[in-house]
């Protein structure tokens, strides 16, 4: 156990396609949920040694200053690492020098802005209150106080967006030098704005070539093309993700949040009111050596360059090729080799869902 994920699920403003926990700001609930947050947190913590935090929501820069305080001076009780990443999620809109200095203050040294477009009239669209002008101005605010790392993320496929408009969003993206971006094509989910309105996604065709222009102006770029939507520059990838991709263990603190501990997956409740009565967990998942496996697949092979032969087998004395139809999609092309790893086929990596689905409910009797 090296990794917390924290949940604040509160924003000034919510956006169309968010299906993320979340509520609109109230000064007098945050002081509830925080309360309810530590003790948590200090129920649960067990006094590892973590490597990685990340902060995320719902959008966690929404808090004040004194709530922020409160916030940081809860996760204190965390023993960092000497190597540690610790990412904060901000919004262009609620971020300030203030702010900024208060998270240099605490440790923080990462911070992912939803940035989504640089387009004034999809801005709208998506439900976001701020231009592109407001973006740069913070960018370069963060890079003065003397933040390096530094993620941005971007949301494509949108309706009626064209390969000119989204050229136009990379080149923009660009412009800010950030360290790391990472896109995510829209998708409609219940429970949001968009699916209330019956919003229709882009074909998948127009989808997969809108992809692919992304990883190819990346790359050229100095973009190191590191996980299926994440790209970052030398040295710079999440390593609070790679916990995730990596099937490793972390814990999940906040309304929503997941965790996996020991053979253990778990989901936060959704509801306020439960969360605030110390009814923290909804759901548990307790996994076989089967199931773990499965998940060490499915996760693993989101990373570019896919698993490494040698790891899985110290990991589970099983060697890689013996499992499900491994060799069979190797031999049709959907999986590749080299001398130390498996990875998907660059080529297949928009049908990667589809190749992922041979691990999921399949019988193994040398899993």
């Amino acid at each position: 156990m090296h990794s917390v994920y924290i949940h604040i699920p509160f924003c000034n403003n919510i956006c169309s396609y968010c299906a993320f926990t979340k509520f609109y700001y109230n000064e007098e609930r945050v002081k509830k949920y925080l309360d309810a947050l530590k003790n948590e947190i200090e129920t649960n913590y067990k006094g590892e040694v973590i490597k990685t935090l990340y902060i995320g929501g719902g959008t966690p820069s929404c808090l004040n200053i004194s709530e922020l305080k409160y916030l940081f001076d809860i996760i204190k009780i965390f023993n960092l690492d000497e190597i540690y990443e610790f990412t904060i999620e901000v919004n262009p809109e609620n971020i300030d020098k203030e702010k900024i200095l208060l998270f240099k203050k605490n440790k923080v040294n990462r911070i992912s802005m939803g940035v989504e477009t640089t387009n004034n009239n999809f801005l709208k669209y998506l439900g976001r209150k701020y231009d592109y002008n407001l973006v740069k101005e913070k960018i370069k605010l963060i890079k003065y106080i003397g933040f390096k790392n530094i993620n941005v993320d971007l949301i494509y496929a949108l309706p009626n967006e064209t390969f000119n408009d989204l050229e136009k969003d990379i080149n923009k993206l660009l412009e800010l030098d950030v360290s790391h971006i990472s896109t995510y094509s829209l998708m409609i989910e219940p429970h949001t704005r968009f699916y209330i309105d019956k919003e229709k996604e882009i074909e998948e065709d127009i989808d997969w070539e809108m992809y692919k222009l992304i990883c190819s102006k990346l790359k050229e770029n100095g973009y190191k093309h590191y996980e299926v939507s994440n790209f970052s520059k030398i040295g710079y990838e999440s390593c609070h993700n790679l916990v995730y991709w990596n099937n490793e263990h972390y814990y999940g603190f906040g309304l929503g949040a997941s965790g996996y501990i020991e053979n253990i997956r778990y989901t936060n409740t959704t509801s306020m009111k439960q969360y605030l009565e110390h009814n923290y967990k909804e759901e548990l998942e307790y996994l076989s050596n089967k199931d773990i496996i499965s998940y060490e697949l499915i996760l693993g092979f989101r990373k570019i360059e896919g698993i490494n032969k040698q790891d899985f087998y110290n990991k589970y004395n099983i060697d890689i090729k013996s499992l499900y139809n491994i060799k069979e999609l190797l031999e049709n092309g959907n999986l590749k080799e080299n001398s130390s790893h498996i990875f998907i086929n660059y080529d297949k990596i928009y049908i990667e869902n589809q190749i992922l689905m041979n691990f999921v409910g399949e019988e193994n009797e040398k899993v």
